[in-house]
C-alpha cells in the first residue's frame, strides 16, 4: 500500500486491487458485458498493483483476459505484484499451461524481484517494535 501512496504523491495514476477482487470484477464485467471498460480502467494507469497474487487459482475463463491485461499494462505502464509464493510456483494457479507460460513470461521478463525474509511487519507492528 505504501508504494501506491508514494506513486499517487508523485502524480502517477495508480490502481490497487487484490487478486481475488480482480477476478471478481473481471467475472462480473464478463456477465455485464462491461469488460472493455474495466480493461481500459486497469491498463490506463501508470501503476497497476495486484496484491496477494497466487493465493488462489485463476478461473479458467479469466486466464486469457489476465494475459491481455498483463500484456497491455507492460506496454503502457508498470505492474506490481505481491505474493506469498515465489514466482516459480505461480504456473500451477493456471489451468492452461500455454497461457500460464505466456502470462508469466510477460511478468517475469521485465521484473525486479524483491524477496522479503524475516517476520511479518504486521506481527512486528503488533509487538510495538
Amino acid at each position: 500500500m505504501r508504494t501506491h501512496n508514494q506513486a499517487c504523491r508523485q502524480g502517477f495514476s495508480t490502481y490497487f486491487i487484490t487478486a481475488t477482487a480482480l477476478y471478481e470484477q473481471l467475472s462480473n464485467a464478463l456477465l455485464d458485458r462491461a469488460l472493455p471498460k474495466l480493461r481500459r480502467q486497469l491498463v490506463n494507469t501508470k501503476l497497476l498493483i495486484i496484491d496477494d497474487f497466487g493465493l488462489e487459482s485463476i478461473p479458467a475463463e479469466l486466464e486469457p483476459i489476465l494475459l491481455e491485461i498483463v500484456d497491455l499494462q507492460s506496454a503502457n505502464g508498470s505492474l506490481l505484484l505481491t505474493s506469498q509464493f515465489p514466482s516459480e510456483h505461480w504456473s500451477v494457479k493456471f489451468t492452461d499451461p500455454t497461457i500460464a507460460e505466456a502470462t508469466l513470461d510477460r511478468i517475469v521478463h521485465r521484473a525486479h524481484v524483491l524477496e522479503l525474509h524475516g517476520e511479518s511487519l504486521r506481527k512486528l507492528k503488533g509487538k510495538n517494535i
